[in-house]
């Protein structure tokens, strides 16, 4: 027994005062319409309608039952309007896990700008360098870096591109020295920076002879954190790679020195990541919208603050 379309029944029934009128306001027919009602009440154990061959009336049972019935059927009519309301206006809570460093850089100023226009939408935002199971942890959008995305059934949008650079300290320079090719490094500390998308022991470089690969020696320093990396660079430890939002800081008050400046750490894109294409949240939606329409300007806007040469530009 379907209880919701007999419960519609019952109260199409109850409102009517007949079963073929009620029969014609759910475009069925009067033998469904009779059928559902008797149904029922043999699942309730309890007549909810008298009936004569003249008239309908409710039984005392049925007026408290068609009260209950009325406050639930209104209850999913809402719960629908809700849910069909979710697809064409962004509204709600919007789950978002985000990699530190374009997180801290961009995606929480995204927010920011985001929520300008969409002022009903609040976001939950985790940070972490990871890449997060959607489904299993709830989130509704992933914000990645890397080179490419594993098919995982998720849709993915690119929203951007990035790279990273090698940087030093003054002080590491004056030391030891500036490496003039990728070759040359493997006489330096060259600090490790942990990524779950991209290999710990080697540095892809673009450069004016094309693509070159390094594969790193001992390293006397990694972690994960492109800001906590940066800060290890600032203090002498070696040469290390840092994505251009988190070199460019260091860049123009000094405390960094670009090292190779003709030369690019393999190009990185950003994705943002979801569940599904259908019936797509409007939240979501306007969300990856919004990263694709700013994210790639203000990324390019950030590189071109530092030139081939090294120095950032004011």
């Amino acid at each position: 027994m379907d209880t919701l379309q007999t419960m519609r029944a019952f109260v199409s029934v109850a409102e009517t005062g007949s079963f073929t009128a009620a029969a014609q306001q759910l475009n069925t027919t009067t033998a469904y319409v009779s059928r559902a009602v008797a149904s029922l009440e043999t699942h309730l154990r309890a007549r909810l309608l008298n009936r004569t061959t003249r008239r309908i009336a409710l039984t005392e049972a049925g007026q408290r039952y068609l009260l209950r019935c009325e406050q639930i059927l209104a209850y999913i009519e809402e719960a629908e309007a809700e849910a069909g309301d979710a697809h064409a206006r962004p509204a709600g809570k919007l789950r978002v896990h985000s990699m530190t460093g374009i997180g801290q850089h961009y995606v929480i100023s995204a927010i920011a700008g985001y929520r300008k226009l969409h002022p009903e939408v609040a976001f939950e935002l985790t940070m972490a360098n990871r890449v997060p199971d959607l489904l299993d942890e709830g989130y509704d959008v992933a914000i990645l870096v890397a080179t490419d995305l594993p098919d995982s059934g998720l849709v993915s949008q690119r929203v951007g591109e990035t790279y990273s650079i090698l940087c030093a300290a003054p002080a590491y320079l004056a030391a030891r020295g500036a490496p003039r090719t990728p070759a040359e490094l493997i006489e330096h500390d060259c600090l490790r920076l942990v990524s779950p998308v991209l290999p710990l022991d080697k540095w892809l470089f673009d450069g004016p002879h094309g693509q070159e690969m390094i594969t790193l020696g001992p390293s006397p320093f990694q972690v994960n954190v492109g800001d906590a990396m940066t800060e290890a660079i600032r203090a002498g430890m070696g040469i290390g790679a840092l994505p251009v939002y988190s070199a460019s800081a260091g860049l123009r008050d000094g405390s960094l020195v670009r090292v190779l400046p003709h030369y690019k750490l393999q190009i990185l894109n950003v994705y943002a990541l979801y569940p599904s294409r259908q019936y797509l949240d409007a939240k979501i939606r306007t969300w990856v919208a919004y990263l694709r329409e700013t994210l790639p300007g203000i990324l390019q806007a950030d590189e071109a603050r530092i030139p081939e040469g090294g120095r950032p530009q004011s």
